[in-house]
């Protein structure tokens, strides 16, 4: 976008957010037959690189939200069978939200339509423009830029 009053081009963000929402929709859309969303799969994908289980305030520490948000989350999980809830045996105050073989599958699977959502949006640029948008999204996510 040219903004021609002040002679210089400037970031249509609208335009990013409506581009930054269809990309969501659709994954949202095709994560849902597998009973996830991006924010389900985030907690799981977190749990299996942590090793399979953590404490729900280190889970709401990783994915940068509030507790409340992750028991939400855990408890939707759990009643999916993706994740159980158990007692920490180091510390009896502390619960951890522990990944079952089904979450564990459900992450894989997720992780799968996500790619394949990926490269489907990806189709209509070309290769140089795909690695020209990531640098540029990167750059715009940079804190103090």
């Amino acid at each position: 976008m040219y903004n021609s009053a002040m002679n210089e081009k400037v970031l249509d963000v609208a335009a990013l957010l409506h581009a930054a929402g269809a990309a969501q929709a659709e994954l949202e859309s095709n994560l849902a037959p597998l009973r996830l969303s991006m924010a389900k799969l985030a907690l799981l994908r977190v749990l299996l690189e942590a090793g399979e289980s953590l404490p729900l305030s280190h889970l709401a520490g990783r994915l940068a939200c509030v507790k409340s948000n992750v028991t939400q989350l855990v408890d939707r999980l759990e009643k999916d069978g993706f994740v159980v809830r158990k007692p920490d045996p180091a510390d009896r105050r502390t619960t951890l939200a522990v990944l079952t073989k089904s979450g564990r599958d459900a992450c894989e699977k997720g992780t799968r339509v996500q790619q394949d959502t990926d490269r489907n949006l990806s189709r209509s640029l070309t290769s140089n423009e795909a690695r020209q948008l990531a640098v540029l999204l990167e750059k715009l996510g940079e804190p103090g830029r």
